[in-house]
């Protein structure tokens, strides 16, 4: 099936002010989490956080999540266009948020966390892994909305056209990542946290993992931003490259985990 993307990026306009899907997707991801938290939803508040504790968390980690992500766009994506026109960083609605920039803003509000919260950074990490699948996947239906970061042409008999862009079919990559990065990884994590006790890093390494591996793979199929294009070789793009530390440390998390529990 073909499918012809024709959703206005605008939900509704008031006076001067125009309400974003994109926006929304974020919005709605936040309250989402945020009852998950509270309600213990999965069963894995292990630490006993108080519903105080789990708002902290949250609130610090989005906050730090929206200002690496946003920052880590236009730093690692587009940084001259952002050097002419700064203004334009504070335009998020638009679109433009890096799950790299992202990730390492969260791990800055852990950083800061940890005291507060009497938790050691592991065990932060893995109680907030659990979480992140939710936001990517309402953040991948926002840039599916936004017709943004979509793939490579399509001869199969699927696709979706971007009359924005051309009349060719395309892979909906961010619906790709939609689903591997948001629903597959999500029922991964929710899976091994119901088979570990105690995890110490295990959830966030099997995170850390299984997203560079979804990552690199889909990028094959989505079109690298024409600014940057691809890195080497007409194949290699910089998601790709930057998800190769992830993988990196992802293992010797893992590693390290392997090794606790044979002692």
């Amino acid at each position: 099936m073909i499918y012809t993307h024709n959703i206005d990026p605008v939900i509704v306009t008031l006076g001067p002010i125009d309400l974003y899907w994109y926006g929304a997707m974020y919005a709605i991801s936040f309250l989402v989490i945020d009852y998950m938290m509270k309600a213990n939803y999965f069963n894995f508040n292990k630490y006993n956080l108080s519903s105080t504790q789990t708002d902290k968390i949250l609130l610090v980690s989005l906050v730090f999540l929206l200002l690496g992500g946003r920052l880590g766009y236009v730093i690692f994506y587009n940084f001259d266009y952002y050097l002419q026109f700064p203004i334009k960083i504070l335009f998020i609605w638009e679109g433009g948020m890096s799950f790299h920039g992202a990730l390492l803003g969260v791990i800055i509000a852990i950083f800061s966390l940890g005291k507060s919260i009497k938790l050691n950074f592991l065990q932060l990490t893995d109680f907030i892994v659990l979480y992140v699948p939710i936001g990517l996947f309402f953040g991948r239906i926002g840039n599916f909305i936004n017709a943004e970061l979509y793939g490579i042409p399509t001869n199969s008999s699927w696709g979706v056209i971007f009359p924005r862009l051309d009349s060719i079919p395309r892979h909906p990559s961010m619906l790709y990542e939609a689903f591997f990065e948001g629903v597959v990884l999500f029922v991964i994590l929710l899976f091994l946290s119901r088979k570990h006790s105690d995890t110490q890093g295990f959830l966030t390494s099997i995170f850390l993992i299984f997203y560079s591996i979804f990552r690199f793979m889909i990028e094959f199929v989505r079109v690298p931003d024409s600014h940057i294009g691809y890195i080497w070789n007409d194949w290699l793009t910089l998601g790709q490259l930057l998800s190769l530390p992830m993988m990196f440390f992802g293992l010797l998390l893992l590693t390290k985990f392997k090794r606790s529990q044979s002692k």
